[in-house]
């Protein structure tokens, strides 16, 4: 097995890991607001979506051009959109691979959300992303032999996007795998039946998680504090913007933001629940799972559990407004049992549904 892949300079120290496993070609990649405005005017020109652009590395395409050249592949497995690119220049070599595009979301439907919520400058910028990248995925489901979504919901939003042109595409041709995890690997920790902390995570590089983070500091952590003073907010993940950062600064040691960690378990240990206030995105959220593994109890959107077959008010809290958000919160804090029984499920329910022994059959059914 080959994996080619985009790495960031923080990510070198974790080769030896994959190479244990796999061979390796690491292509390094590095992001700033200024490539970023370039890449936008370019999708301008070329009519391509800006995150097709901005990916679209010379050094990638040395590197696929190299293997093409040395050996031959059975499969060519295109891990989200911004990959299938070049995983399309395969199909010139002989013999031809299977193409298998995992696209986790439908990315059209994530850029959509974001208009929803964006500034009225952005809307019209937004819209015409949202238009090219629908129209580059319907494309895509006829280019690849597989296609993969996380959720039905994104499975049937890819198919939606496939019509946009008036050319169907089998249904069968996209199914539906959910994101799976190892739950020998991830167990309960033990956590402060005393604790009054929250925690949020996520890389905060991303839009949707930063606008969701922003949302939850700014006009539902107030309203918790005001019930709970002692409450404390722990928001873990690399590349905050600055605004966050600077509320962080002037909250007197109430909220915290600690950037990329190693180890989340000593911040699981701390915390009494976690938020996952998503307001745009689309597939599955596998932090979310992540906790139900460790045995976090966890209050999202309706948003946020998209995809997750969990019980809300067994398994997971779930509101969408500033005020009921909060309420579930101070509920859980002011409630250790209910905190126990919460994360006992959803730790039953990652056992039961979304373990990668039970989930990851039905990929080794599209490869054979």
């Amino acid at each position: 097995m080959t994996l080619i892949s985009f790495m960031r300079k923080e990510e070198k120290a974790f080769l030896p890991v994959l190479q244990e496993m796999c061979q390796v070609y690491p292509v390094p990649i590095r992001r700033s607001r200024l490539a970023d405005a370039l890449y936008w005017l370019k999708s301008l020109v070329s009519k391509r979506p800006f995150l097709i652009e901005r990916d679209d590395f010379p050094a990638m395409r040395r590197q696929i051009k190299q293997l093409r050249k040395s050996r031959t592949f059975d499969v060519v497995h295109a891990d989200q959109l911004t990959m299938t690119q070049f995983a399309l220049a395969f199909p010139e070599s002989t013999p031809r691979p299977r193409l298998v595009f995992d696209a986790h979301n439908a990315t059209w439907t994530i850029v959509e959300r974001m208009r929803q919520n964006a500034r009225a400058i952005l809307k019209p910028v937004l819209s015409l992303e949202v238009q090219r990248v629908a129209y580059y995925e319907g494309n895509l489901l006829r280019q690849f032999d597989h296609t993969m979504a996380v959720t039905e919901i994104d499975r049937q939003a890819l198919l939606k996007a496939a019509e946009i042109d008036r050319r169907e595409v089998p249904a069968d041709r996209v199914q539906v795998i959910p994101i799976a995890i190892d739950t020998t690997v991830l167990i309960p920790v033990q956590r402060d039946v005393d604790s009054h902390n929250i925690i949020a995570m996520g890389t905060l590089l991303y839009p949707p998680n930063a606008d969701g983070v922003r949302w939850f500091a700014n006009e539902v952590f107030p309203l918790i504090q005001r019930q709970v003073p002692d409450a404390t907010l722990t928001i873990i993940g690399k590349g905050a913007p600055a605004d966050l950062v600077r509320l962080a600064s002037q909250s007197s040691g109430r909220t915290t933001i600690t950037g990329y960690v190693p180890d989340l378990v000593p911040y699981l240990e701390r915390a009494a629940v976690m938020v996952v206030p998503v307001r745009a995105g689309g597939g599955m959220r596998v932090r979310i799972l992540e906790a139900f593994a460790r045995g976090i109890p966890i209050v999202t959107t309706s948003i946020g559990l998209e995809g997750i077959d969990a019980e809300p008010g067994e398994d997971v809290l779930v509101e969408d407004t500033p005020e009921l958000f909060a309420k579930a919160v101070v509920q859980l804090l002011k409630d250790p049992a209910m905190q126990t029984r919460l994360a006992a499920n959803g730790r039953r329910l990652v056992e039961t549904c979304y373990d990668w022994q039970v989930v990851l059959r039905k990929l080794d059914d599209i490869y054979a």
